[in-house]
């Protein structure tokens, strides 16, 4: 192993919210941090887009801030890596200019599309999901799509600004119907009559986690204030590579990345969620492995949803101040969390959120506590779709926004009765970065053991017997929830489009 002083690390993470950067060791060390927010449109219900010209200037705002803060040198940065939303679509030109706005994952428009590519072939793809999403566009704008000279993610884009070289990495192409086995799944781009769209995917070379890319630009490296020749390693899913900075790298274990949605996942030796392993695998983060997940659509962008419209004036830390005072079960409150949709256990494009049980007794701290237990009772559906599988939940790795409350932390422990280890580190997704940056280098000499040496732990939390009992209860209601209200749902969706 190398002098451990030699290297260190600019880790990128391209989320919903924003861009986040930050510099590492090969410890597994920060730095320093530094974050950029930039904005999601949401034009119509169910549409969210964003500007990938404001994912790079945020970035150069970001990286230049950083640098400020840490006092470090450019010259003694070793390597790169980022990490970014998946799913979220690019349709541009060969010289990255964006011909729309990209369509981000939160986003299901395609509803329709993924509906008749089940019927079609029995194969269930998001309507998040590349595959979909471009039906759409061929349908509604297909001047657009006809002229697009690349499809791809904003994970590519980023690095194509970066390198000026367009690739593609097994980590995000997974949810285009791609396999490290098979190649790409060419019925389902025949069934949705898109078949053209594989030539104009960039799969000229194709990169696993932690293999070098290329090198940072001269205008690139103008842009963020760095110094040409940096060596840029692949990183892939905001989520996955936050499993690896979770501490995640062996069957056994589950581990959850948080923030404007929540995503549950566990690598194991066969696809257990996704039998096909059209979009999880095998190989496509730690090789040998299959990456089987669940999510949630909407989450923390609930909670900030709530807390920008009705409490702008108030921290997080506040609010959760006064909701530790409010009993289990909010008086009588509880939400159903589908807001962007349904992920899991329904797929379902035209469900949509709720409180039940308003009264005018309720204020709106019942109403905040009802949005953290009403999430926790969607998390807890998504890790019943493991134990289904025969996987035995103890312990679960936290880590993203949500992990920075206790309360919240702690209600999930007590509704989902096991036990939650809060990394150090909660940026996990920056941490994975700087992961696959250590192995490009040969600090570590795979992703597994640079993760047994750079993650550690910081906080534990423990189920309440007592209170997992009484959540047990309202978990049950939870469930039926959807069942009970599903018809009414699509009807009032199905109205509301014609009007």
């Amino acid at each position: 192993m190398k002098d451990l002083k030699d290297h260190i690390f600019l880790t990128i993470d391209g989320g919903t919210g924003g861009i986040r950067t930050g510099l590492y060791d090969v410890c597994g060390n920060c730095l320093g941090f530094s974050s950029v927010n930039y904005r999601t449109d949401f034009p119509k219900p169910g549409y969210a887009q964003q500007d990938p010209h404001d994912w790079w200037e945020a970035l150069g705002s970001s990286v230049k801030e950083l640098l400020q803060k840490t006092n470090i040198s450019a010259k003694n940065i070793s390597a790169i890596a980022c990490d970014t939303t998946s799913t979220s679509v690019v349709v541009c030109n060969l010289d990255g200019t964006p011909l729309i706005p990209c369509i981000i994952w939160m986003d299901v428009r395609a509803a329709k599309e993924a509906d008749e590519l089940l019927n079609k072939t029995g194969e269930f793809y998001s309507p998040e999901w590349m595959p979909p999403k471009l039906a759409w566009l061929k349908r509604n704008h297909s001047e657009v799509y006809n002229t697009a000279e690349v499809f791809c993610e904003y994970q590519d884009w980023l690095t194509y600004m970066l390198t000026g070289k367009w690739c593609m990495n097994i980590n995000t192409a997974c949810n285009w119907g791609y396999s490290v086995k098979e190649g790409f799944s060419e019925k389902i781009y025949e069934a949705l009559d898109i078949k053209d769209a594989l030539n104009r995917f960039p799969t000229k070379e194709v990169f696993r986690p932690g293999e070098q890319i290329g090198t940072l630009t001269r205008s690139a490296a103008k842009h963020l204030g760095l110094i040409e020749g940096i060596s840029i390693a692949q990183g892939g899913i905001d989520s996955s590579i936050g499993l690896l900075g979770i501490g995640v790298n062996r069957p056994g274990i589950i581990g959850m990345i948080t923030g404007s949605s929540n995503l549950a996942m566990a690598l194991n030796e066969r696809p257990l969620l996704n039998p096909t392993g059209s979009n999880n695998g095998p190989d496509n983060l730690i090789k040998g492995y299959y990456t089987d997940y669940v999510g949630q659509s909407a989450s923390g962008s609930i909670l900030s949803w709530f807390r920008n419209r009705f409490y702008p004036d108030s921290e997080y830390k506040e609010l959760d101040e006064l909701a530790k005072n409010v009993p289990i079960g909010s008086n009588g409150l509880i939400l159903l969390d589908y807001f962007q949709g349904n992920k899991h256990p329904y797929h379902d494009g035209k469900a949509r959120g709720m409180f039940y049980g308003l009264s005018l007794a309720h204020n709106g701290i019942d109403m905040y506590r009802a949005i953290l237990e009403g999430v926790a009772f969607g998390t807890e559906s998504i890790l019943d779709a493991f134990r289904e599988h025969g996987v035995d939940i103890k312990e679960m790795n936290v880590a993203g926004g949500s992990a920075r409350s206790p309360l919240w932390m702690q209600i999930h422990a007590d509704v989902s009765d096991i036990v939650i280890n809060v990394p150090s580190d909660i940026n996990a997704p920056n941490l994975g970065c700087a992961i696959c940056c250590a192995v490009m280098l040969k600090d570590y000499p795979d992703l597994q053991s640079a993760v047994e040496k750079m993650v550690r732990y910081e906080k534990t939390y423990y189920p309440d017997k007592e209170a997992h009992e009484k959540y047990r209860k309202i978990y049950k209601l939870y469930k039926e929830l959807y069942p009970t209200m599903k018809d009414w749902m699509h009807e009032f969706a199905d109205t509301f489009e014609k009007l």
